[in-house]
Parts: structure tokens; sequence; C-alpha cells
């Protein structure tokens, strides 16, 4: 089996590297500001297929969409709920990822539903590759019901020759998965309660 390559985040080098392995179809993990992350640009759907089969992954558990600036949220959605807006400009970037409508470019590999789960992540370093690559299909890196993965030690223990490279940067200092809301429905609704359920339902019922 081919091993993982390996390199630090803070190699000068790492941006590019990564930019290169997802432009040219590989799969990647990355540190993100909640737990570290398997991804892919988001419309490659063999890449996608292939981190279903990395993660063991149901299909019917639609795989969310990591973006680095608001200007690529219409590249994701042609249909933004208030909700979602209100969400957005309170919790972007962050730990807060909204269900909307996704835009019928996306395969129906990403999610075989009308919907699709965004999230700007807090990472300057992250965000700063996805501007340059474009979104990214991105969940968890780690095999399905497993525990979130928070070092890129346990992440190469989990899938090393299951991914193609894995940058190190270091422990993630969030470490619990970010808060769902369905914002595809009125009134939204909370899937997946994180660390801000408690401030996104202030925001919710206000």
């Amino acid at each position: 089996m081919k091993k993982t390559t390996l390199i630090k985040q803070s190699n000068p080098n790492a941006l590019e590297t990564a930019r290169s392995a997802l432009m040219g179809g590989s799969v990647i993990a990355f540190a993100t500001d909640t737990v570290y992350g398997v991804g892919c640009m988001a419309d490659n759907a063999a890449a996608i297929a292939r981190i279903y089969a990395i993660k063991e992954r149901d299909r019917l558990k639609a795989i969310p969409v990591l973006i680095g600036a608001i200007e690529q949220l219409p590249r994701i959605s042609e249909d933004i709920s208030e909700s979602a807006q209100r969400l957005t400009q309170h919790f972007w970037p962050g730990a807060l990822t909204v269900i909307i409508q996704k835009h019928p470019s996306l395969s129906t590999v990403l999610t075989s539903f009308d919907t699709v789960g965004v999230r700007m992540p807090d990472h300057d370093w992250l965000r700063g590759l996805i501007q340059t690559c474009g979104p990214l299909a991105v969940t968890s890196a780690n095999i399905s019901d497993e525990p979130s993965l928070a070092t890129a030690n346990t992440v190469l223990a989990s899938l090393d020759g299951r991914i193609d490279l894995l940058v190190d940067g270091g422990r993630c200092d969030g470490g619990v998965p970010s808060t769902v809301v369905d914002c595809s429905v009125e009134p939204a609704a909370i899937l997946r309660e994180g660390a801000i359920a408690d401030a996104v339902l202030e925001i919710i019922q206000s």
C-alpha cells in the first residue's frame, strides 16, 4: 500500500503542495478550526466517491462543503434562505454548518438530496487554500462512527495509505465538530449541537 505523504503546514511549500494535490484529484487531510478534515475538490465526483470509500461512510450521509470566502457561496447555492444569511453573518468564519438548497451543478455523489451543508472555517491557512483552489468537499478525517481526530498523528494512524497527503497543522484547538443548522426549513432547526448551539438558538428564536 502506498504511504501517505506528510508535510508540515508551516512548510513554505505546504499551500502549493496541497493546492496541486487537490487540483490533481487527490484526497488530502488537514487541520481545521474544529477537528482534522479529509477533503477534495467539491466538483470532483470521483474524488468525493473516494472519500466515502476511505471513511467507509454511508452514501446516504451527504458530505459538507467548505468555502474560503463568502463570494464562493453562490457556487454552492442559488437559494440562500434568510435564516442562513443571518446565521452566517453572526458565526462565519466559525464552527457553524448551514444546510441550504444546493446548486444544480453539484454532483449527486456529494449529496443525493436537494440540500447541502456549507461552512466557512475559522482557520486562516485553510481559508487561504480554499480561496486558491475553490470550494472543497470536506468531512472529518476518521473512519465513520469512530471518534473525530485532533492531531496529525492520530489521522495518520487511522488513514495512512488511504489518503494521498496529510498537512500537519498541529493540534486542532476546537476538538468539537461544528453546530449544524437546517436552514432549508422555516423555522431553522439545529440538527447537531456542537459548541455554539446555545448562541445559534438565540439567533434562530430572535
